[in-house]
């Protein structure tokens, strides 16, 4: 039968059994999302966002670089048109992105919160903006009110080291009954290529932590110092992006050199600079794996290469790219030296080429413990040019064949948008109509009970296992 509306009950659903799998297994389950970069002062406060260009186009770069590609003007993007214009731009561009997964979680969106059918396009542009906007006028799709509707257990934030997390704790002794953890996201401690902003590095961690940071072994310490503030807060998590994978030894007395010169301003040479982030590397998961934390590695952006628009828009803001370095034998060394010592943590890998998936996946392999800690390397969920059904299928399609499907600890936002955690349901939709699928061709078996449990534990209880967010007090 036709379906009369673009987003219906079995959107994505392409069989029967798919339908089945779906709506008896994956769409009551509750949501746990340990990656997004979600303000937990947003969160405190229960912000209610005014209207609809606020929601989905204020700060998202996806929106930003799909506006480009169609010859809006930046005035309309980040500059300081009007809302209601905004707005009426990206309606302008939507029926040019016919495909793309903007296209599909906005119109998800527009029906899973506001109960909205029309499609985005300009002739439906001032419906749709009065109808959501006068939702969102009488109080509904709060911040809150729209983590506890879509059944969201515990959810984790993207915070600096340097964060005083005020609005964690204050959620931590509040009655809301969403778990709001932070994540300790490390990139900000790796700049010793830069000596004004490692000085005051050193000096924000003096006064959050007493503890001088002018040697490399007191600088760790004043990061430690930082990680059980951050553990005693319910943090179970870090995160690290790394641009490039890089490995060279050294040992504690060449860290201590490098460091001191690193502080008083000489130039480090590349290799230099490459042992004493390798160093911290080590030092760090040392540390994450003493707390019990999971370790986060998000490997494969080419930064801002559109100098000029960096000049004049900032970095962040929708310029970055796949990059196609080598990876594989830097990162198995890395990894390798925290496993020799036997303190390689709980570790998700996540690759923004996707030409890296199966290096990745095989990787991850590489590092497992036979010690009873099933699934301890991950190869992490489709990540950011990747997160669209294709790339969340072939994501899995790897796991399939060069890991272990079944310990998967599933999908996650990345969100800056409480409206973008909807994504759950697009990825859980995507894996029950992907293992239909193989049941039809005969990949995998068709056994109900099997499959139950293979998509009970990629859409939550793997996630609940693996992170053991449950024995936070």
């Amino acid at each position: 039968m036709e379906q009369k509306n673009y987003i219906h009950d079995n959107v994505l659903l392409n069989s029967g059994l798919a339908q089945k799998l779906y709506h008896t297994y994956a769409a009551e389950l509750p949501i746990i999302d340990f990656h997004n970069h979600l303000d937990a002062k947003d969160i405190w406060q229960d912000t209610q966002h005014s209207n609809l260009a606020e929601a989905w186009l204020h700060s998202d770069h996806y929106v930003w670089r799909a506006m480009r590609s169609n010859g809006i003007n930046e005035h309309f993007i980040t500059g300081n048109a009007p809302d209601n214009d905004k707005f009426a731009k990206w309606c302008e561009a939507m029926p040019y992105l016919l495909g793309n997964p903007l296209y599909q979680w906005s119109h998800l969106e527009l029906k899973r919160f506001f109960d909205c059918d029309r499609l985005l396009n300009p002739e439906n542009s001032k419906e749709i903006w009065q109808h959501c906007n006068s939702q969102l006028q009488e109080g509904k799709n709060s911040t809150r009110q729209v983590l506890k509707n879509l059944k969201v257990q515990t959810l984790c934030t993207t915070n600096s080291p340097l964060s005083h997390l005020q609005y964690h704790a204050a959620l931590a002794e509040s009655d809301f009954d969403v778990q709001v953890l932070p994540t300790f996201r490390a990139d900000e401690l790796f700049v010793f290529d830069n000596t004004i902003a490692l000085n005051e590095l050193t000096e924000r961690l003096q006064t959050l932590t007493s503890i001088p940071s002018n040697t490399f072994k007191n600088f760790v310490a004043a990061i430690e110092a930082r990680i059980e503030n951050f553990h005693r807060l319910g943090c179970r998590l870090s995160d690290l992006g790394l641009t490039t994978v890089d490995f060279a030894s050294c040992d504690e007395q060449q860290a201590e050199r490098l460091f001191y010169n690193a502080l008083q301003g000489e130039p480090l040479t590349e290799h230099e600079l490459i042992q004493l982030k390798t160093r911290l590397f080590v030092e760090l998961g040392r540390c994450y794996h003493k707390y019990g934390w999971s370790m986060q590695i998000h490997i494969g952006v080419l930064v801002n290469v559109n100098e000029r628009r960096k000049q004049t828009l900032g970095g962040g803001t929708g310029f970055s790219v796949i990059n196609d370095r080598l990876i594989a034998q830097n990162l198995a060394q890395l990894l390798s030296a925290l496993d020799k010592q036997e303190a390689l943590p709980n570790t998700v890998l996540y690759n923004l080429n996707p030409n890296h998936n199966a290096i990745l996946s095989c990787m991850a392999g590489a590092f497992q413990d036979s010690d009873g800690s099933a699934g301890k390397i991950q190869f992490g969920a489709a990540w950011w040019f990747n997160d669209h059904k294709d790339g969340m299928e072939a994501q899995l399609t790897t796991l399939k064949n060069l890991g272990a499907l079944g310990r998967f600890v599933g999908m996650l936002t990345d969100s800056r948008n409480v409206f973008s955690f909807s994504r759950h349901e697009y990825f859980r939709r995507v894996l029950c109509n992907l293992l239909a699928k193989w049941v039809e061709e005969g990949e995998i078996p068709h056994d109900e009970t099997l499959l139950k449990q293979t998509i009970e534990n990629i859409c939550y209880k793997n996630a609940e296992r693996y992170f053991n967010f449950n024995q936070i007090a």
